[in-house]
């Protein structure tokens, strides 16, 4: 299931969005009617879905505020505007849905199955020394195997977990990664440059095996 987090300042349509939401046993959400407030819970409530006003501090703020604080979250708007300008600006975070208000219930509905759809995990949890964090799979360029160790080459360092690289590869997107070598997995979305028989992926160079290359 989802977690939601909604933003809106008119607390009424705030509050009635949330009753839809706990009708239909989405019961992970949780509020925020100012920005600054917004900006806290997704560190706090770690949000994948946002129900977004686009209007929730003033004209496109929301807009504005989604382009400088999401990431790896997924956004549905809900607004009271219908201009084609705002329309086309608000298409440049990619919504899952574009709501008007009054809000449907069978509309928001939709749009958070649609949405359930698109939501799938983008991060693996990882031992970094005495800490747990989370590993963006968009972080990550590079997997290596040694012996009983596997180094992760991240696009700021490299961790070493002991772990196996096809134990590895089985939390990770099969999309996204894919095994070029018995000692290497790489994120493809990072590679530069390739052929037969190497891989670049920034200034690294990762070897291919032919048992291997057909999947590149």
């Amino acid at each position: 299931m989802p977690k939601i987090l909604i933003v809106e300042d008119q607390v009424l349509i705030a509050n009635h969005i949330k009753d839809i939401l706990v009708e239909n046993n989405y019961l992970e959400n949780d509020l925020a009617y100012k920005l600054l407030q917004a900006s806290q819970k997704i560190k706090d409530f770690n949000p994948n879905l946002i129900l977004l006003d686009i209007n929730v501090e003033g004209k496109d703020s929301g807009i504005i505020w989604a382009q400088e604080n999401l990431h790896h979250e997924k956004v549905i708007f809900i607004t009271g505007q219908t201009e084609i300008e705002t329309l086309k600006k608000a298409l440049t975070i990619k919504p899952v849905a574009y709501l008007t208000k009054p809000i449907k219930p069978i509309d928001l509905i939709a749009a958070i199955e649609l949405a359930k759809e698109q939501i799938k995990p983008n991060f693996v949890k990882i031992k970094d020394g005495y800490n747990e964090i989370k590993l963006y799979f968009d972080d990550i360029l590079f997997i290596k195997s040694d012996k009983n160790y596997i180094d992760l080459q991240t696009t700021s360092k490299i961790i070493t977990l002991r772990n196996s690289l096809d134990n590895f590869h089985n939390e990770l997107d099969a999309n996204e990664f894919i095994r070029v070598h018995r000692s290497f997995i790489v994120n493809k979305n990072k590679i530069t440059s390739k052929n037969t028989t190497l891989i670049k992926i920034n200034q690294f160079e990762i070897p291919v095996s032919r048992v291997f290359s057909f999947e590149i």
